[in-house]
């Protein structure tokens, strides 16, 4: 590995770039562009009708058929903290694969609009930015820099936490 002398990196944070770098679906949410890492990603569908499930929290959407299948659907604006907004025909579910403690979770998520599959080197990642104890960023991998905006890339396996994937499956339970 070399390094420029002008521009300190160290082994670590070169190592954890290098690990994260990789292809992503990128989607929108308000003014913002999030990724996904493309390995989780199962597929994008258009907006069908979701069943809600009574005494889930807010971003629980409810539950989809998909093929047979009973998926939890999250919706990301309300999991992220912001305003819930009515779907356009620009509105879709990514479904994705998550994993949890060494088994897997189909969960669908809830996003205003997919924009490209983007290829983000180790060089375009900058970690992400310290805002303190109080707000939980665990399940950001880091801040993708490309030409045209700065994509907060998404860890899929972190977007919930292990108390909220256990309520997302007893959802599928209750369905």
């Amino acid at each position: 590995m070399t390094f420029n002398k002008d521009i300190p990196i160290s082994e670590e944070s070169s190592g954890e770039s290098a690990e994260i770098a990789g292809k992503y679906l990128t989607f929108g949410l308000a003014s913002e562009e999030y990724g996904l890492e493309i390995l989780k990603v199962q597929e994008i569908i258009g907006m069908i009708n979701v069943t809600r499930v009574p005494g889930t929290p807010d971003f629980v959407r409810g539950v989809i058929n998909l093929r047979g299948k009973v998926i939890p659907v999250v919706e990301l604006r309300l999991k992220f903290g912001m305003e819930a907004k009515e779907d356009t025909e620009r509105t879709c579910i990514i479904v994705l694969e998550i994993n949890r403690n060494g088994s897997h979770v189909t969960t669908g998520v809830i996003v205003d609009e997919v924009s490209e599959v983007i290829n983000i080197s180790a060089d375009q990642i900058e970690p992400p930015p310290d805002f303190g104890t109080s707000v939980d960023t665990d399940f950001i991998l880091g801040m993708g820099k490309t030409d045209q905006k700065m994509v907060i890339m998404i860890d899929a396996d972190k977007v919930l936490s292990g108390g909220e994937i256990i309520l997302v499956d007893e959802v599928v339970k209750q369905a």
